[in-house]
Formats: structure tokens, sequence, C-alpha cells
């Protein structure tokens, strides 16, 4: 071989091998899972929104509680994950309709998640904040843990405790009650697991236990439901259907109709409304 055709030859082992390289790295690269976004969003439109079994749409006509013509609600927010850290924080939105001069709920919290064995924890803090009127700002810690498989499903528990002074007002600490709603806690349980292709059984029960100055006030702890299913359109859309409520309503009644009072004979044909009440609500969800 002369030295012109082995020359020749290197070349073309080399070129060879080069591109033999960049075909590996690219199957590498294909193979390599994408990293999880650290910016994430989500868009949603209720039919009724409910928060732990209650109503957030009730104020009627003149101020009294609505029994009808309930308005859906727009909502929305994002999450921001800090890497691989385990460190997050965001933000949710709702339009809501149960505090005079405010027409919005916008929640700002941040956590921690980790695994802990085959259980997924989480751990945070989370403000509800209601601009226009801050009686019913409350701010909650949290710890949950989740564990998951394909066979089982996908089981949650999380709790909840309030560490700011009220209750989403219900002691009415900002308006001079001298009662507070620090302390009450919040059990939640849920579990979903695919039962069809695109289908997947969700469930969950809840326990509000009300603080002892809440308590005293005739609000008694109560237990909200929540279950349906979730059709997975793809792309990130899916479509939400359930039943939502809680029990003790007569302890959570407000007036809807003051009815109309005849002299020496008392008031007559008063209406009442439970935020409790059950509902079936439909929930479309845009992720991303």
């Amino acid at each position: 071989m002369t030295h012109r055709t082995a020359a020749q030859a290197l070349i073309v082992l080399a070129t060879a091998l080069t591109a033999s390289g960049a075909a590996m790295a690219q199957a590498a690269d294909a193979a390599a899972p994408a990293p999880a976004p650290l910016l994430t969003g989500n868009v949603s439109l209720t039919t009724n929104y409910k928060f732990r079994g209650q109503d957030q749409d009730m104020i009627g006509k003149n101020d009294y509680a609505k029994t009808k013509g309930f308005k859906p609600a727009i909502q929305g927010g994002f999450d921001y994950a800090f890497g691989d850290s385990g460190f997050y924080v965001g933000n949710w939105n709702s339009s809501v309709n149960w505090l005079q001069g405010n027409s919005i709920e916008s929640d700002l919290y941040g956590g921690y998640k980790f695994k802990a064995g085959p259980v997924d924890m989480d751990v945070g803090a989370l403000t509800y904040i209601y601009p226009g009127n801050s009686v019913g700002n409350t701010t909650e810690l949290y710890v949950g843990a989740t564990y998951a498989n394909d066979s089982f499903g996908s089981f949650t528990a999380k709790y909840s405790h309030t560490v700011s002074k009220d209750y989403f007002g219900y002691a009415g600490a900002k308006t001079g009650s001298g009662l507070k709603g620090r302390n009450t806690g919040y059990l939640n349980l849920a579990y979903s697991k695919e039962i069809v292709p695109k289908v997947t059984l969700k469930a969950a029960v809840g326990f509000t236990n009300m603080s002892s100055d809440i308590r005293s006030l005739g609000y008694k702890s109560y237990v909200d439901y929540n279950i349906g299913a979730t059709y997975d359109f793809g792309s990130g859309l899916t479509l939400t259907g359930s039943v939502q409520g809680a029990n003790k309503k007569s302890n959570y009644q407000v007036v809807a109709y003051p009815g109309i009072e005849i002299p020496d004979f008392g008031t007559f044909g008063t209406t009442y409304y439970s935020p409790n009440k059950a509902r079936f609500i439909l929930t479309l969800t845009k992720t991303l």
C-alpha cells in the first residue's frame, strides 16, 4: 500500500468513526428523558367552584345568599420548580363571590418535594388572599404524602394547619370578635386510578376540624366529599365531572330570602341556603 493510499484509508476511517460517533450521540440524546420543565401552568373553566365542599359563589340580590344562577368560575395558575432541588413556588387564582368587595381568590405557595422510600412527600406553606376584603385571608402549613403504582393507583393523604389568626373569616377576628380561627385543621384523603384508557376515576374525602372559637359560634366540624372521573383528550386538555358537597348543611345556613314580617305575628316565608349542598360540577382544564 502506498503512502497516498494509506492516507486515503485513514481519512475514510476517521470520517466513518466521526459519523458513527455523531449517530451514537444523537441516539443517546434521543433516548435520554427530557428534563422536567421549570415553569408549568394551567387554566380552567368550571361550572361551580367549591372549596372543601362549600360553594364559593354565594352572594345574590340585595346581598342575600343565592339559591340558583350560580356562575362558572375561571381559574388558572403556574408553578416554578427550582431544577432538581425539590423546591418550588406557585400561584393559583379563581373568580369567587362570597365576600363583599372581592371577586378573586389569589393563592401564593411554596414548598419542598422529596422521596421517602416509595412515597412522594410534599411540605410547604400556602396563603389565600382576597384583594378588596382581607377578612378572608388565611395562611396554612401543609404536609402531603403520595403512594402510587400501576396496579393500585394513586393514594394521597394531605394535612393543612391554619397558622393565621382566622380561618376564612369564620371567627370574625378582623371584625373585632376577639375570637380566633388559628389551629383549624384539614385532612384530605384522595384516590385516583385509570380505569379504562384516557378515563381516570377520582375520589376524595376531607375533614375540617374547626378551631374551638369557631365551634363556639355554632359552626361544626364537617366532612366534605368529591367523586367523579376525568377524561384525557391529550395535549394537556382534560374534562372532569364530579359530585361535590359536604355534611352539616344546617350548621352553615345563611338567609336567602328574609321573608315578610307581620306585626304581632312574626316573620313568614324566610328561606335559607347552605353552601354545603351537593352539586354536579364540570371542569375543563388545559395544562400549559
